[in-house]
C-alpha cells in the first residue's frame, strides 16, 4: 500500500530532494557529454506549391454530390453544426 497517498515526513522530504538532485545532476552530466549539434528539422520536397489552373471548376464536381454527402441540409444550404464539438 506504499503507492497510496500519505503524509510525507520531514525525513522523507529530505530523501526525495536528495534523490531528485542526484537524478538531475546525472542527467545534466549526460547532456553535457553530447557534442553533436542538431540540425533544424525540415521536410525536403521536390515541389513547393500546387500548380495553378485556369480557375475553372472540375467537371465532375456538382452541387448535388455535395448535398448528397451533407448530413443536414435544406433546399439551398448545407447546415453546419454550431459549437457542438
Amino acid at each position: 500500500m506504499d503507492f497510496l497517498w500519505h503524509k510525507v515526513s520531514e525525513k522523507e522530504k529530505q530523501e526525495i530532494q536528495e534523490q531528485a538532485k542526484k537524478i538531475m545532476d546525472s542527467f545534466s552530466i549526460k547532456l553535457s557529454g553530447i557534442k553533436e549539434e542538431l540540425e533544424d528539422s525540415s521536410v525536403e520536397r521536390d515541389f513547393g506549391e500546387r500548380a495553378e489552373n485556369d480557375g475553372k471548376t472540375d467537371e465532375n464536381f456538382s452541387k448535388e454530390i455535395m448535398f448528397k454527402n451533407a448530413k443536414v441540409k435544406n433546399k439551398d444550404f448545407i447546415i453546419a453544426e454550431k459549437k457542438e464539438w
